[in-house]
């Protein structure tokens, strides 16, 4: 089996996952990872067999590496990925695909210009998980879509990150920390958004960090910590989405529910890769769990990674993909200029809704 050249870019706490990952594909060789600390990285490097270790700049060098997994700080994304275009090589980045519109589109222009593909995470929505959902739709298990809604609501970061700051800083917040997971998954399901809208707030001008080591100290908040908004589909389909870091106490909110002419759907935690799925249909008085009908269910990170070297190898598409990324990135930012423009928001982008996994990517 010919295999993929690969390396990893940023050699921080989500590395992990990646390195063990993208060695249990066969058509995958992760040949070296590098980091701005070349230290970080040879423990790294040490700890997951990987044959070599070095600098960002000489990474990029490497004519052998055909593929770079961009695991930097949201703000770098774009930079990496086109130094990495521009080096000759296809991308794979963790979400966002980047932190503006602009940024992202200037990603999308440089790889059609070197004729490379770019892929993005979040890649949760290939598990078996939401896969078993995207089969039962498919398959008219609920009958035709009509409406979803979508919850992410939790406490804030200052609760236990050891340096929070920076989800409270523009770029930052629920929509932009975790409405990748979601509205990934959501076009997953049910296809293109057309237009969106959108109400923000600031709840706590102020947090107080009462994690270690940074416990005490004051963070001023400049993005919204609470979005609502609509989001119309190109299909039909209504949606509803919330995310916020300022509910105490927790919710008993599914994490996504999607409702049918024929009955209703409870789809998992777009943010694993598990279930449980769990449908209602119609004239029945209590939802019925559903066996998943895939085999990734536990922490697959990488699992993109290894569709989109199937389409480098053996052409074809591929399921991550920039036009997705992108999608959702506009997506997320429209729900704040509704909010400040007092109008819907119409995309300008769109995307195929991604084939559903019928083989095992690692066949």
């Amino acid at each position: 089996m010919k295999k993929l050249k690969i390396g990893i870019i940023g050699c921080g706490n989500i590395s992990s996952i990646y390195m063990e990952n993208c060695q249990k594909f066969p058509h995958l060789e992760l040949m070296a990872c590098a980091d701005l600390d070349v230290s970080r990285a040879q423990l790294q490097a040490e700890k997951f067999g990987v044959p070599r270790a070095c600098s960002v700049e000489e990474l990029l060098s490497d004519p052998a590496i055909e593929l770079v997994i961009n695991l930097t700080i949201p703000k770098a994304h774009a930079s990496v990925c086109i130094q990495a275009l521009e080096a000759g090589k296809h991308v794979y980045t963790e979400k966002p695909l980047a932190v503006t519109r602009e940024e992202g589109k200037q990603i999308l222009e440089t790889a059609k210009k070197y004729n490379l593909l770019v892929g993005s995470a979040p890649d949760t929505f290939l598990g078996a998980g939401i896969q078993t959902a995207i089969n039962l739709i498919e398959q008219g298990e609920i009958g035709v879509p009509i409406g979803t809604s979508a919850f992410m609501i939790c406490r804030g970061h200052e609760h236990w990150h050891p340096d929070p700051a920076f989800y409270y800083d523009v770029g930052g917040g629920p929509m932009f920390d975790m409405g990748p997971y979601y509205l990934t998954a959501l076009v997953a399901l049910l296809g293109p958004i057309k237009r969106i809208s959108g109400s923000t707030r600031i709840s706590y001008q102020e947090r107080t960090v009462l994690s270690t080591p940074k416990a005490g100290t004051k963070i001023e908040v400049a993005t919204p910590t609470h979005i609502s908004g609509v989001i119309d589909f190109a299909s039909g389909v209504i949606g509803s989405i919330t995310t916020s870091f300022d509910a105490f106490g927790g919710t008993s909110l599914p994490p996504i529910e999607i409702y049918g002419s024929e009955g209703t759907l409870l789809v998992p935690d777009p943010n694993t890769f598990g279930g449980p799925v769990k449908i209602r249909k119609r004239d029945e008085n209590e939802f019925k769990e559903v066996p998943l009908a895939y085999g990734y269910s536990q922490n697959n990170r990488g699992l993109g990674v290894a569709d989109m070297a199937k389409a480098i190898l053996e052409g074809g598409k591929y399921r991550a993909n920039s036009e997705l990324a992108y999608h959702v990135l506009e997506a997320m930012h429209g729900f704040h200029d509704s909010s400040d423009s007092g109008k819907h928001y119409i995309m300008e982008s769109t995307c195929e809704r991604p084939e559903s996994v019928s083989l095992e990517l690692h066949a």
